[in-house]
């Protein structure tokens, strides 16, 4: 992809693009209560944050999963010592983890990619223009 095209996952303009956007990061052992552990916010997009939560979750369940466990035993350490991460501002067009959190807990990630959240993060943009300065 050429530097003129913008991936559509980043574009400001059009379909999806919504002030406000966050992602809740949820401890689900209860540490923290219902407050979320970390609230991520500069997402343009709701395609943007989408994407984010479910490579987040994606990556916690994949972290919480060992040799020989079955489905239902990694849900069961997720539950107990994964983070969740919820889409705050795009009311029904936000992603929920219980849509495809069995899925996750069946299968292992086919490829790093799945997981790779931190190239989704927006908190990176601004690391990456105190690259530059330097």
């Amino acid at each position: 992809m050429s530097d003129e095209q913008e991936d559509p996952i980043f574009a400001g303009g059009g379909f999806g693009t919504v002030s406000g956007l966050a992602v809740k990061i949820m401890d689900l052992s209860g540490a923290n209560g219902s407050d979320p552990v970390e609230v991520v916010r500069g997402f343009d997009t709701i395609a943007h944050a989408n994407a984010f939560a479910r490579r987040y979750v994606r990556d916690s369940v994949d972290r919480c999963r060992t040799r020989g466990m079955d489905a239902s035993a990694v849900l069961e350490a997720w539950f107990a010592f994964g983070e969740d991460a919820e889409v705050a501002g795009a009311g029904d067009d936000a992603w929920k983890s219980a849509t495809e959190i069995h899925d996750f807990a069946a299968r292992r990630a086919a490829d790093a990619e799945e997981r790779n959240w931190r190239v989704l993060d927006p908190r990176r943009d601004g690391d990456d223009e105190d690259e530059e300065e330097e």
